[in-house]
């Protein structure tokens, strides 16, 4: 996996590990699209190098997340909201809440 970005000043695609965190412009890549890429006429490819053994999870993020999905599971169910009685175009009317 690798995650891409451009610097559109630059005429640069970067193609590094995956971040940790989502960006509104960066792109996550499975292994064969990441190795695939090319670029647009014109613009240079920047591949930074991936050290795929530090990418695996470890036994603490797998249980990290599994012990988020059994927390989730027991959550309440979630407070029905409003419904909505009459549209009339962009408007809507709501009826009181049960």
């Amino acid at each position: 996996m690798a995650t891409l970005t451009y610097v559109y000043a630059d005429k640069t695609a970067v193609l590094g590990p995956l971040a940790v965190y989502a960006e509104p412009h960066s792109y996550d890549l499975c292994e064969n699209h990441a190795e695939r890429l090319s670029a647009p006429k014109g613009w240079e490819v920047l591949r930074l190098e991936i050290d795929l053994a530090v990418q695996a999870p470890s036994p603490d993020d797998l249980e990290a997340l599994a012990d988020a999905v059994r927390e989730a599971a027991q959550a309440p169910p979630p407070v029905a909201g409003p419904t909505e009685t009459t549209r009339r175009g962009h408007l809507r009317v709501l009826g009181p809440q049960d």
